[in-house]
């Protein structure tokens, strides 16, 4: 159903363009720029269908048996229609043939009760990451972070 590509050229633009309609996830404008500065020099993964872009997913590596999925986003309308999950695919096959063996994702703790956030750590929860470590004061003190941890093969 998607055709998942290493998009090479415009990442940022792309980014922007998706993270702009996810404001409930995506709605501090400075983390946003942050994301979109990050992307342009990371490679990006985009999920296509019926010829546009419909999804993204920019991976960091940071050591050489550890990699970060540092942005995911996927236009509204193609949630919960396994876009997601073809992107995460898709990076773990590349990171597993580079050597990597681990996949961190950060996402917002549960101590912050907004139901976005609740339905995505239940996604990163069913496609096999684990929490791991709460860093209350890393993004800042109304922003908990989870860091979330996943095995690949």
């Amino acid at each position: 159903m998607f055709e998942i590509v290493e998009h090479t050229s415009r990442r940022g633009a792309l980014a922007r363009a998706i993270l702009a309609e996810l404001p409930e996830w995506f709605g501090i404008p400075e983390s946003v720029d942050n994301y979109v500065a990050e992307c342009e020099a990371l490679p990006v993964l985009a999920a296509h269908a019926n010829g546009e872009a419909v999804g993204f997913l920019a991976l960091k590596t940071h050591t050489p048996v550890a990699a970060e999925a540092l942005v995911l986003g996927v236009r509204r309308v193609w949630h919960r229609r396994g876009c997601g999950r073809a992107l995460f695919a898709q990076a773990e096959r590349r990171l597993a043939r580079q050597g990597i063996r681990y996949l961190t994702v950060k996402t917002l703790a549960a101590s912050d009760p907004d139901p976005n956030y609740t339905a995505t750590r239940l996604f990163y929860e069913a496609i096999g990451f684990e929490p791991i470590e709460v860093f209350p004061t890393l993004w800042s003190a109304d922003n908990p972070c989870l860091l979330m941890l996943k095995r690949i093969s």
